[in-house]
């Protein structure tokens, strides 16, 4: 496997990223990672690892950048007040400005096999990934316990699920359902918002988790490896 950290320039602004990809320059499918509330961390970084170790080329990057390029907070109370900060100064129009910047970038890398990127994010990562759905260059999102898709964005813009009707990829939307942050009522509002606007979707509740039950996670925990098995499936069906 590859890795190199580097910048991708968007707007004048060096949104930095972090690449993880097989050692080969055989053209891939790639994945966007989007990070959660608390930065690009080791935690995103090891997602990354993790589906280039799958046969993809997978690609994090920094969306907080314009305001917060540096920002790596703990897994804390004051780690998640900082983030939300952080996240509050970001807009539906900078994130998808950014994972444009990046759908750009990997298309004209020869390692990426042209129009096959999706995108994949947790926690606000995973409401800024419903988001990307709607974008001309993802062909799948995946959204692991997106708490803005159902509720507002931290800068008082609407929940994501607003936008359900502009979705043009498939969706693969995890949660637990013990999650003190999304609702059994929020999911079954994102399944509405998607049933109606007729969308390709599948919604998973693991019943026993909580809150962000893939991070730092065990793959060999049987619902983790359900998670992780459905995320490849889903992306090798829709990347190709």
């Amino acid at each position: 496997m590859k890795s190199e950290s580097f910048s991708i320039d968007v707007g004048g602004s060096k949104m930095p990223s972090y690449l993880a990809r097989p050692d080969t320059n055989a053209p891939l499918p790639a994945v966007i990672v989007l990070q959660e509330i608390f930065g690009v961390n080791t935690e995103v970084k090891r997602i990354t690892d993790l589906l280039a170790s799958s046969g993809f080329v997978a690609l994090a990057i920094n969306y907080y950048h314009r305001t917060h390029p540096d920002l790596n907070e703990p897994y804390t109370p004051d780690g998640l007040k900082n983030g939300f900060a952080a996240a509050g100064q970001v807009s539906r129009e900078t994130l998808l400005t950014d994972v444009a910047a990046a759908i750009g970038w990997l298309d004209a890398q020869d390692f990426v096999k042209t129009g096959s990127i999706g995108t994949w994010g947790f926690c606000f990562g995973g409401a800024v990934a419903f988001l990307t759905a709607t974008l001309p260059g993802v062909r799948a999102a995946a959204c692991f316990y997106g708490g803005s898709i159902a509720s507002p964005f931290p800068n008082g813009e609407p929940a994501a699920m607003a936008d359900a009707a502009k979705i043009r990829a498939p969706l693969l939307l995890a949660f637990g359902g013990k999650d003190d942050y999304i609702t059994r009522e929020h999911v079954e509002q994102i399944r509405a918002a998607l049933e109606q606007a007729g969308k390709t979707f599948e919604i998973v509740v693991y019943p026993e988790q909580g809150h962000a039950f893939f991070r730092n996670s065990d793959l060999s925990q049987s619902d983790v490896a359900d998670a992780w098995r459905r995320v490849q499936a889903f992306f090798e069906k829709n990347l190709g």
